[in-house]
């Protein structure tokens, strides 16, 4: 009995035994999956973080490249000053132009026929205008293109009579003193007169 009971006890201690065996054997199946797992993620991480390393690396040197296209070279430089100095030399070439049209110019505006300011000195009819602050003597003037009252008091006073633009103005009392019209006939009064 004795015998009995301890073959059996050895076979269910074997029974045991591989039992157990077989559940480790499964846990160590198991865990070697999960570390083959792990593994295979390393790899493929060490991977990704390769791809980025290069990456970096390529995104490094093109930031730290000079950038050939945004810079100037020797030919470029050349190219420009030449067409600035093509730029100058059209320029010098317009103002020798220009130069010359204003000589021309110059030219035929000495030789064209001045016109004469000298007014037309003509007796005071003293009925049409007469004032009592005005000197009753003076001249009768036609009004002009481009005369001003004091281009007139001007050109009087060029001729020795000493008139000034206001004792123009107050001489012409009916005269808009701000608008000369062509045609029109002005009182010069002549102080000088008695």
């Amino acid at each position: 009995k004795r015998l009995s009971f301890l073959i059996l006890f050895v076979a269910f201690s074997i029974t045991t035994v591989f039992g157990q065996e077989s559940a480790t054997q499964q846990q160590i199946d198991k865990l070697s999956g999960q570390i083959q797992d792990l593994l295979e993620a390393q790899a493929q991480m060490a991977k990704r973080i390769e791809a980025q390393a290069k990456e970096i690396n390529e995104l490094r040197d093109k930031v730290n490249a000079p950038k050939t296209e945004d810079y100037a070279n020797a030919g470029d430089v050349k190219s420009l000053a030449e067409k600035i100095a093509e730029v100058d030399r059209k320029r010098q070439k317009d103002n020798e132009s220009i130069s010359r049209q204003i000589e021309n110019l110059g030219k035929v505006v000495a030789g064209a026929p001045v016109r004469n300011r000298t007014p037309v000195v003509t007796p005071k009819n003293t009925e049409d205008t007469a004032t009592p602050d005005v000197p009753q003597k003076g001249y009768y003037y036609t009004v002009q293109n481009g005369d001003s009252w004091g281009a007139i008091a001007k050109a009087y006073r060029e001729q020795g009579v000493k008139i000034t633009t206001a004792q123009l103005i107050k001489a012409n009392p009916k005269v808009n003193p701000d608008v000369l019209i062509v045609g029109k006939k002005i009182f010069i009064p002549d102080p000088n007169a008695k």
